[in-house]
């Protein structure tokens, strides 16, 4: 049986210091996430799933709403924590946060760790929901560890090629990817 997955991250949302989990997205924002109800209203969604922040709730809420359904949330499909990586750039953190999945900064998350509470969340949801389709409302850095998961050629690089927000489908057969398409083709 094939259980579908849409990882959605979030739309633009303007960084604010120490409001991680409260941060909204932007008007920019809002219209992307209308956009987003709009490209997939026609899908039959059978379960939406976010992780706790602001920002992964609101981008997803429009279409939630459209289908009237409720969203589901988990506290470990949260963003990964960086941590204090003091003399890097933001992007510097992260080559070498994906370079060796087991180093983290100070106060932060190895990639490793971030993937194992994510992926047992989806391993859960995948066995609860078998042959449905499941959104989850997310981060640029948990969907590429979910996916990484799966095919380790999802990496810094893929991370870094995504955007706010984005879509990519899952097709899953007995936790093995048949098939991941990009859906979101605007900007």
């Amino acid at each position: 049986m094939t259980t579908t997955l849409y990882f959605v991250r979030h739309c633009e949302s303007p960084y604010v210091e120490g409001e991680e989990r409260s941060r909204g997205i932007s008007a920019a924002g809002e219209q992307d996430a209308m956009k987003l109800a709009e490209l997939m209203q026609h899908i039959s969604i059978d379960v939406f799933v976010s992780s706790p922040y602001a920002r992964a709730i609101q981008t997803i809420q429009p279409l939630a709403d459209f289908v009237n359904r409720p969203i589901h949330i988990y506290e470990d499909l949260r963003e990964r924590q960086i941590g204090a990586f003091e003399g890097l750039s933001f992007q510097e953190a992260k080559r070498k946060l994906y370079a060796d999945f087991h180093f983290s900064f100070p106060d932060g998350e190895s990639s490793r760790d971030a993937q194992r509470r994510a992926v047992a969340v989806l391993q859960e949801l995948i066995s609860k929901y078998e042959g449905q389709h499941i959104v989850f409302g997310t981060h640029g850095d948990i969907m590429t560890l979910m996916l990484n998961y799966f095919d380790p050629a999802y990496g810094f690089e893929f991370w870094t090629s995504t955007t706010m927000p984005d879509i990519y489908k899952l097709e899953l057969q007995d936790m093995r990817v048949l098939r991941v398409d990009k859906l979101w083709h605007y900007k």
